[in-house]
């Protein structure tokens, strides 16, 4: 079907709005001006964001509350260059998100044009594909294999070049849709083989230690009810690939916790004794199987994925394979159950056991009952908060660092899609992620929680937020350091180099932007000023105050850091003899007494007082003398003294796609239309759509990337 001739920028536009985009994200640039204006006029809102970094962001945690792809627009090499962050992001968690970059114009390109680059070779090496785009008439088709892409099999990002000259060109006869937007969204595959089912339903059900591991593709899906019915029935415990702790309701006596980072031992341990694993909607990624050991040697596993792996180096073969999405393996499980009996002793054994790992989970996972009064908050005592006050609705955002090693453990989720953290390990994701997702559920509570330094390096999407009428909730845990990678300083016996902050007043921070802020300093001051933002009509940023000797999770700062040795003072020269041939260098003059001020000048300024050659740290409390068990805290260093490692913006704890229940109910990414309720199916919410695991960098791992970002262990 072919519709009336369209300049280029508006069949872009219809093309995007017929596939099921909703949102852009942007930083304006003049080399896409007239795909600005077809998306207004294609019906597609479009937000400006402070930086494209956070506009990446936020694309990427659109497409995962969503399911469905979302734009992110930026302009040339610049803008482009600060898109990859967030591309990498949506990479690693698997997300459907369409790059469009402006490019130079058509009769420059390769001669070094202003911000001119490779856009498709360079930046597009983040995305799963990229073109550039030269000639308007190819562009239904690119269109078409771009969306493609994005959303088939496992989703992930696209990236197309877009010149500015062929923007404004006129594509006669274009069609007036490419893909149906039936054919996006969440991937559905054909039902899998009745046989190959049943043999996986046998793996589990005739071992004694059987567990499933659980992760995006199920919030993807929207198969939370799903996986629900089906543990129930068989009496199978889960355990949530790392980053997507909504998957499974947490509250569920069959949950036994998230993996990866921050993960009780009992997470791992239980992994490790399993006899058969069902790999379900998860990448396996390093993190999320402890460095590749799990499943450990000699285990039997299946692995359900729209791409299941076949062979990994270091990692034995699934015992079986099987191609499908998460929803249509677990409906036709259940259907192949239906016709059978189970075996009732080996579900009296399994009942048994779980309960036993069940008590041993709950056990670990508690995070605050260390005792403590100050100075600063318990992060523990933060998250217990957290789950007293925050609805089940609520969507909460993290960053990465060992701050987020507390709620990794010990915060409760109840239902799908409300949980986003990113398994790229991106510092700077949380606050960004709020925004998006406060404007995809608009009246929905949303809490942001981040370090000191993964907030500032978005907070200016604060402005963002109230430009678009949002106020989510911002956790600011603050210790000055990055804390992770100090805390990997303290633990190797390296010097703390590059690892210490200042002081930020965070909420003359939120101020200046506008938005709300409070300082605590003490336990009992978070509940009430939690309450109060959440019923706020403005963006809140609470300053939680933290000591640094809360290196993480499951340390409490007790080692000394490494001092570095000072420079050695340089030697002055001895005066040097006279060349032949030259002449001794004249003498000083004298200094001249001071001359009279001429007519029409001022006095010289008298010189400033001297700073003091160490200035007292800024309004410090004294560390406390003995740590939350009772021993004496380390030694101050000699030379830099700081008190020992605490927490930094971590590796993001694992987030996955979002679920449901059996249809279960998209995210409407206008803010003009309020977020759809999740109707609870079985013991399980509604879902939503989540990313796939991907790599990141973590407290047990080196650094890498970000000096917050600990590398992927």
């Amino acid at each position: 079907m072919t519709g009336t001739p369209r300049t280029a920028g508006r069949l872009i536009a219809d093309a995007l709005a017929a596939a099921g985009v909703r949102v852009a994200y942007t930083v304006p640039g003049e080399s896409f001006l007239p795909l600005l204006d077809g998306l207004v006029g294609a019906g597609i809102r479009v937000v400006a964001t402070r930086h494209e970094g956070g506009a990446a962001f936020m694309a990427a945690a659109s497409a995962a509350l969503s399911g469905h792809p979302t734009v992110v627009l930026a302009t040339r090499a610049v803008g482009a260059a600060n898109l990859a962050i967030g591309l990498h992001v949506a990479h690693a968690d698997s997300l459907p998100v369409i790059a469009l970059v402006g490019q130079v114009e058509r009769s420059v390109r390769g001669r070094e044009a202003f911000q001119e680059v490779d856009l498709a070779a360079t930046i597009g090496g983040y995305c799963r594909w990229a073109r550039e785009v030269r000639d308007a008439a190819a562009l239904p088709g690119i269109l078409d294999e771009a969306l493609r892409r994005a959303t088939t099999g496992r989703p992930g990002p696209v990236l197309l070049s877009l010149p500015e000259d062929l923007l404004d060109e006129v594509v006669a006869d274009a069609p007036v849709r490419t893909v149906s937007a039936t054919a996006l969204g969440p991937s559905r595959m054909p039902s899998p083989d009745p046989v190959h089912v049943r043999r996986i339903l046998h793996l589990l059900l005739d071992a004694e230690r059987p567990v499933i591991l659980a992760g995006g593709g199920v919030l993807r899906s929207r198969a939370t009810a799903d996986l629900v019915r089906l543990a129930e029935f068989v009496d199978v415990p889960v355990i949530a690939a790392w980053r997507r702790p909504d998957v499974f309701p947490n509250d569920n006596p069959r949950y036994l916790g998230m993996s990866g980072y921050f993960a009780p031992a009992t997470v791992r341990r239980r992994l490790e004794e399993a006899d058969a694993i069902l790999v379900l909607g998860c990448r396996l990624n390093e993190v999320a199987a402890y460095e590749y050991a799990i499943p450990a040697p000699g285990t039997r596993w299946a692995h359900v994925d729209v791409e299941p792996l076949v062979s990994r180096p270091g990692v034995a073969a699934p015992t079986i394979a099987l191609a499908a999405d998460a929803r249509t393996f677990l409906r036709e499980a259940r259907r192949v159950l239906g016709a059978g009996v189970l075996d009732s002793a080996g579900l009296e054994r399994r009942r048994a056991a779980m309960a036993a790992d069940r008590a041993a989970f709950e056990d670990a996972r508690v995070v605050d009952e260390s005792p403590w009064d100050g100075p600063g908050v318990h992060p523990g005592r933060v998250v217990a908060t957290l789950n007293r006050v925050l609805s089940p609705d609520t969507i909460v955002t993290t960053d990465a660092g060992n701050f987020g090693g507390w709620a990794a453990r010990g915060l409760v989720l109840r239902r799908p899609g409300t949980f986003l953290g990113t398994t790229a390990g991106a510092m700077g994701f949380a606050i960004p992620a709020a925004v998006a997702a406060s404007l995809a559920g608009p009246g929905r509570p949303v809490v942001a929680l981040a370090g000191d330094g993964g907030a500032g390096m978005t907070i200016a999407e604060l402005e963002t937020a109230i430009r678009e009428g949002v106020h989510p909730v911002v956790l600011v845990f603050d210790n000055e350091q990055y804390g992770t990678i100090h805390d990997h300083q303290v633990r190797r016996g390296l010097a703390p180099v590059a690892t210490d902050l200042g002081p930020v007043d965070w909420v003359r921070v939120a101020e200046g932007f506008g938005a709300l802020g409070a300082r605590i300093e003490r336990d009992d001051e978070l509940e009430p000023a939690l309450r109060a933002a959440l019923s706020a009509v403005l963006p809140t940023v609470l300053h939680l105050v933290l000591d640094r000797r809360w290196a993480s999770v499951d340390r409490f700062g007790d080692v000394e850091p490494v001092v570095l040795p000072a420079a050695p003072e340089p030697q002055p020269e001895p005066d040097a003899e006279p060349q032949p041939g030259t002449e001794p260098a004249p003498p000083d003059p004298e200094p001249e007494p001071d001359a009279e001020p001429q007519p029409g000048t001022e006095p010289a300024a008298p010189d400033p007082e001297p700073r003091p050659a160490v200035e007292p740290e800024q309004e410090q409390e004294p560390a406390p003398e003995t740590g939350p068990d009772g021993a004496d805290s380390a030694a101050e260093p000699e030379i830099e003294p700081e008190p020992a490692p605490e927490p930094e913006p971590e590796p993001a704890p694992e987030p996955d796609a979002r679920d449901g229940s059996d249809v279960e109910p998209e995210i409407d990414m206008q803010a003009e239309v309020g977020a759809a309720a999740d109707p609870e199916q079985g013991p399980e919410p509604a879902a939503e759509a989540e990313p796939e695991p991907g790599a990141e960098a973590e407290p047990d791992s080196d650094p890498a990337g970000d000096p917050g970002a600990p590398a992927a262990p």
